[in-house]
């Protein structure tokens, strides 16, 4: 088939695209080489084969803050992660970097996260041996547990830009550190909103300076900081905030923690959840027959203990409660 329409796609990334950005033609590659699709490149590919996978469509059942939501407006890691591609796209346009590897990035970076959201990640960090972090996770699924434990085959720079997208990693590419950044600015802002909604925080809560320097709505503050990359970041070899913004972004950060992430009305159902969690991952241990062979099938290779949090860590909200029920809550006599 003719690939002149990847080839033209090519050419006007090399005409278009900023000095900093990563061309797909200049991919680093596949762990294992495939041919080239004649219409997309290869980020482009990559971002297509994260979208139909199961991990990505787990998501819309998993925690973002409020475990288990039953209102339709809150947040759950899926509309989180599409909040994060829209932000890293706008920011990576505007710096002309390249949006499809942005945004292959964004919608891979949270596929390992567990259910119920940090309290799920915790719990397994703390009985894992050797631990448990979501990006890695999330490296693991697309490496190996997708696709029938063939993985995604994804590129470097996709594989590279989702296990750095933490506060802590260093990605190796402008588009990973778009990703990283708007992974930030995406949920400060809507999990404000789901505050709010939840009649938990309001709008004049927040630090003053907070509110005049960034925005007193959530769209206001969504649009200074993607303002605020842009003008520092423009023409540079980094991505980031000006020193001001950035020092009132993690006043606001440090504002949630003290009053919603830690908030005993948002957390009540916490110590439940991790309870969850814990009883599935000593009765896994203690039953390997009674694990998904997708999963039992790497046990030679990598543990059992790593395998069966492989197991919990893909559960949605909802499976593990169902799950927990069908092993540990008697059934009614009929």
């Amino acid at each position: 088939m003719d690939d002149s329409f990847r080839k033209l796609t090519e050419q006007l990334e090399r005409e278009n695209l900023s000095g900093y950005a990563c061309l797909s033609s200049e991919t680093r590659g596949r762990e294992r080489p495939i041919s080239p699709c004649p219409i997309r490149t290869e980020f482009t590919r990559d971002r297509d084969r994260i979208l139909h996978c199961k991990s990505f469509r787990r998501l819309k059942h998993k925690t973002q803050v409020f475990l288990s939501p039953v209102g339709d407006h809150y947040r759950t890691r899926l509309t989180h992660t599409l909040e994060v591609s829209q932000i890293a796209r706008t920011i990576s346009r505007g710096l002309r970097l390249n949006e499809d590897l942005t945004e292959a990035i964004a919608l891979g970076h949270d596929l390992g996260h567990t259910p119920f959201g940090h309290a799920g990640e915790k719990v397994l960090s703390d009985l894992v041996p050797g631990g448990f972090e979501h990006n890695v996770q999330s490296l693991r699924v697309v490496e190996k547990l997708e696709n029938d434990g063939r993985g995604l085959n994804l590129t470097f720079e996709v594989r590279d830009g989702i296990v750095n997208h933490t506060s802590k990693g260093s990605p190796v590419t402008l588009e990973g550190c778009v990703v990283s950044i708007s992974d930030r600015i995406a949920y400060i802002n809507h999990d404000i909103d789901d505050a709010v909604r939840a009649g938990i925080l309001s709008e004049d809560m927040l630090p003053d300076s907070c509110r005049e320097r960034i925005g007193a709505s959530h769209g206001e503050r969504i649009n200074t900081l993607i303002i605020n990359v842009l003008n520092e970041s423009s023409g540079q070899p980094f991505v980031r905030m000006s020193e001001d913004m950035w020092r009132e972004f993690n006043k606001l950060r440090d504002f949630l923690f003290e009053n919603l992430y830690f908030n005993p009305v948002a957390k009540a159902e916490e110590g439940k959840a991790e309870g969850v969690i814990r009883a599935l991952w000593y009765h896994y241990l203690d039953h390997v027959d009674d694990i998904p062979e997708e999963f039992k099938a790497n046990i030679p290779y990598d543990g059992i203990e790593r395998c069966v949090a492989d197991h919990i860590a893909c559960m949605t909200d909802r499976y593990a409660i169902d799950d927990y029920k069908r092993l540990f809550v008697p059934k009614d006599w009929i």
